[in-house]
Formats: structure tokens, C-alpha cells, sequence
């Protein structure tokens, strides 16, 4: 039995809000909130196509804030240091119950931040050096390698 469409316009429109909130949240706390209010806008699109205006100026602003994080090794040294900081943090929340908001929900959710930032860093470097790589071949004329 499937859900009417009226049904899935109303859970698309729920979820597309609550990632469009989190990832506002995300723009002050640990976290890609550019990605997540990027997220929310894409699945609200979907289904209000009045909101598709907003999309572009939100998925430029994202990936240039991607590349930026990958742009030196500096930035990817503190990428790197953010997230075994925000790792750390997890587990010494998680264990420690003297902390306020101590327990294994807080300690997890900073862990999860740790691996979601570690995999935007790792999706961020692949994006510019497949970028960089491309534009070489371009100017030089010779073709980019096949794979990594």
C-alpha cells in the first residue's frame, strides 16, 4: 500500500525543514552546515519548485567552502586537528560522567561530527586535485590521468 501523494509532499516538506534547521544549527556548532542547509533546500526543491532560486547561490557557497578547507596544507592540518579534537571530545564525553550532558548520546553525536567532517575532508581534496588535474591537462594539452 503506498502513501498518497499529498502524504509524501508533507514528510519530504518535514524532512527538508528539519535538515534546512540542523544545518543552520551546523553554521555555529561542529559540522558541514552548508552541505546539510544544501541538503534540505535540494529535497525541499523537489517538491516547491518556488525554492530552486535559493539552491545555486547555496550549492556555490558550499563547494567553494569545501575547497577552501582543502585549499593549503595548513587548512587540511587544521581540518585534521579539528576533527581527532572533536573524536576526542566524543569519547572523553562519552566515558566521563562528571561533564554536563555526559553519556554515550552526546560522546556519539560528537564522534559521528569527527567522521562526517574526516569524509567532507577526504571528498573536499579528491574534488580540488581531480579539479587541478583537469585544468592541467587543459592548458597543456595532454590528457588527465584515468584513475587515482
Amino acid at each position: 500500500m503506498g502513501i498518497g501523494k499529498q502524504t509524501k509532499r508533507i514528510l519530504i516538506a518535514v524532512a527538508g525543514a528539519l535538515l534546512l534547521v540542523v544545518g543552520a544549527l551546523m553554521l555555529v556548532l561542529p559540522g558541514p552546515g552548508l552541505l546539510v542547509v544544501l541538503a534540505g533546500l535540494l529535497l525541499l526543491a523537489s517538491e516547491f519548485p518556488a525554492l530552486d532560486r535559493y539552491v545555486d547561490p547555496v550549492r556555490d557557497r558550499a563547494m567553494k567552502a569545501a575547497e577552501d578547507s582543502v585549499s593549503s596544507p595548513l587548512r587540511i592540518a587544521g581540518s585534521v586537528l579539528a576533527g581527532l579534537a572533536l573524536l576526542a571530545a566524543g569519547i572523553v564525553w562519552g566515558t566521563v560522567r562528571s561533564l554536563p550532558f555526559s553519556g554515550w548520546s552526546t560522546g556519539s553525536s560528537l564522534i559521528l561530527s569527527s567522521v562526517i567532517l574526516f569524509a567532507l575532508l577526504v571528498w573536499s581534496y579528491r574534488r580540488v586535485k581531480s579539479r587541478r588535474e583537469s585544468r592541467g591537462s587543459r592548458e597543456t594539452g595532454t590528457k588527465a590521468p584515468a584513475g587515482d
